[in-house]
């Protein structure tokens, strides 16, 4: 029957409300006056049984004027019992002029006060039971997913409350730091301590904690996190606070718990006259806009207002998807979107001269270990003579700034995508030697989270298969940055010193990839299927180093490093080859490239990257290829 009702329509069902309440009021009424009477009905008052109607004639038109009956049951609130406060307290007002206009002697004058009472617990009290069985019958008939709140601050009793209105889950139970706060209870749900959890998740069979402390700091979130791994439940949480104060995101918007959570680091906050310096109101280009750092390097110029800024890239694809971006992100900012390789010196010369551009930031590189390792002669082709090109039509063209992102395999090299970058920074830094106008930086860093190649996306995408999770070495540890701190990093760097510098950034510390690993399968809510854990849901196997890869990355090239302005960036003082000298290898190598010579190529490399030094099993395909059919 009452499912039946459920599907009445809206006025059908505020008529029925009202039909409620107009036998509520006078019983309401009666009560009272029974109460008052001892229990007994006094006939002297037989003749005044008209009174009993007057309540439902003056309240139900105020409940209508007050929208009693414009809410919606389901999602009424304390805010209910303002409305039903002041109906019925009229009504008594009404009521009160009735009786002694109408001179009712026998009428006890005390009862008015008693029908307040009664009319505020029949009327209020019928809305919460009626909202009570509502949310009962929706619970019945769409099965919620049990999880528990981690924080009981406001932002977690928020959550409840959406999560309590919504048909995907049912709050159990909270949990908070604060001894102060245990055993409080919000709508019916008790506050935990986290010592507690375990136990709560058995009895309340709980599926997942949703964590809400979208104001505490990374660092102390990635502690809780930490605490919370070893009960291989699925953790969600909050958007962050600034996404909720904007509008951006709700509350009810659970997010999975990124690794980033876990290894990121409080930012610093950056400083805008760095960040400003060489964009605001400049010309800027980007060199592999599209690509993970290119593009995030987009999005924050933008928000430092260039007069223009010019996409250089050469996919197509990611061209459109980051100019597509910007159509949003910034329509106010000028921006053009040009097709283009970094190593077509007159194409880079045409539009850095077009557009007056100012400002670069060269970020176009090809950067995947083993892909680099065996097409080494296009590696080197893009990536040192790329840099060498766009670094000397940039110089021909008047460029006030030329910022070149570098990476931590360019310190002793293994592999060739190192030893490519290290040779992109000698190039620049055999520029600056030589007296030039622009002003060259270089901008060394680790991994960053999320990037294409990194290995988080491959590590979630083997999870989602129920593995194995592949992971080369046992004890390889990679340093990692999230991109939008890296991004602004490399803008904040690029402002400071004189031309030539190489800068690094503190990457904090060192992570085992096995770890890693490890951690984004237990925040899965899954256990990982080892020697302990033989019934364990996903494995990480162990595939051995691939070529070029070393145990261990380093940002460093010696020892001598000068702190700057900034807490997370450092000035690196390393050795650069004269000009002439390094004109004469990079024509040698471009020789050898064209030949596919790649034997010959390492060893110019390594004349000019001195560290460098060429896995045995390095070979470019191309080269095999042909080899073979001789």
């Amino acid at each position: 029957m009452l499912d039946k009702l459920l599907t009445f329509s809206r006025h059908n069902k505020m008529a029925l409300l009202a039909l409620m309440d107009a036998l509520l009021l006078p019983l309401a009424l009666w009560s009272a006056v029974v109460l008052r009477l001892g229990g007994y009905w006094d006939p002297k008052l037989d003749p005044y049984l008209w009174i009993f109607i007057v309540p439902p004639l003056w309240v139900i038109p105020i409940f209508v004027k007050l929208g009693l009956y414009r809410a919606v049951l389901k999602f009424l609130d304390d805010k209910i019992v303002y409305t039903v406060f002041t109906g019925v307290s009229l009504a008594v007002l009404v009521l009160t002029a009735v009786i002694v206009m109408a001179r009712i002697g026998p009428f006890p004058r005390s009862s008015i006060i008693i029908f307040w009472m009664f009319a505020m617990a029949y009327i209020g009290g019928s809305r919460f039971v009626l909202r009570g069985i509502v949310r009962r019958l929706d619970a019945v008939d769409a099965p919620r997913e049990h999880v528990i709140i981690y924080g009981a601050g406001q932002a977690g009793v928020q959550l409840m409350l959406a999560l309590q209105a919504g048909k995907e889950y049912r709050p159990m139970a909270f949990v908070d730091d604060n001894p102060d706060s245990w055993k409080r209870t919000f709508r019916g749900l008790s506050v935990h301590a986290p010592k507690d959890l375990p136990l709560l998740i058995e009895e309340t069979e709980a599926k997942s904690i949703l964590l809400a402390m979208p104001s505490v700091s990374r660092g102390r979130q990635r502690e809780i996190l930490e605490s919370l791994e070893s009960l291989r439940v699925p953790i969600k949480r909050l958007p962050g606070m600034a996404d909720l104060v904007s509008g951006e995101a709700r509350v009810e918007e659970l997010k999975e718990v990124e690794i980033e959570d876990l290894l990121g680091r409080d930012p610093v906050p950056p400083k805008q006259e760095l960040l400003a310096r060489n964009i605001q109101g400049r010309v800027v280009m980007v060199t592999g806009a599209g690509g993970s750092i290119g593009s995030e390097l987009v999005r924050q110029i933008v928000r430092n207002n260039p007069s223009r800024i010019v996409l250089f890239e050469l996919s197509e694809y990611a061209l459109y998807a980051i100019d597509h971006e910007l159509g949003s992100l910034a329509p106010d900012i000028p921006r053009t979107p040009v097709l283009g390789s970094v190593t077509d010196y007159e194409r880079l010369c045409q539009i850095l001269s077009a557009f007056k551009v100012e400002t670069v930031y060269h970020a176009a590189a090809y950067k995947h270990v083993p892909m680099v390792e065996h097409n080494p002669v296009a590696g080197i082709l893009n990536n040192a003579f790329g840099t060498d090109t766009t670094a000397r039509a940039a110089e021909a063209s008047g460029v006030d700034t030329f910022v070149l992102i570098s990476t931590d395999k360019a310190v002793r090299p293994t592999n060739v995508m190192g030893a490519t970058k290290r040779l992109a920074e000698l190039t620049l830094q055999s520029r600056h030697a030589a007296g030039s106008r622009t002003r060259f930086v270089m901008v060394r860093f680790g991994n960053v989270l999320g990037s294409s190649g990194s290995v988080v996306p491959l590590f979630k995408k083997q999870i989602k298969a129920g593995g194995p999770v592949t992971v080369t070495h046992p004890d390889i540890t990679r340093y990692f940055m999230t991109i939008p701190e890296a991004a602004q990093l490399v803008i904040q760097a690029g402002a400071m010193g004189e031309g030539g510098d190489v800068f690094v950034l503190d990457m904090g510390e060192p992570v085992k990839i096995a770890d890693l690993a490890r951690r984004m399968v237990h925040l899965s809510g899954l256990e990982v299927r080892d020697e302990r854990h033989p019934g364990g849901d996903i494995e990480i196997r162990f595939s051995g180093l691939r070529p070029g890869e070393k145990l261990y990355e380093e940002l460093l090239i010696g020892d001598n490093v000068l702190p700057t302005d900034h807490a997370r960036i450092l000035r690196a003082q390393e050795y650069h080859l004269p000009q002439a000298e390094l004109e004469a290898l990079m024509n040698e190598l471009g020789d050898a490239c064209r030949r596919l010579d790649a034997p010959t190529a390492f060893a110019l490399m390594q004349r000019a990257v001195h560290e460098f030094r060429a896995a045995p099993h390095t070979q470019d395909w191309v080269a095999l290829q042909e080899a073979g059919q001789r």
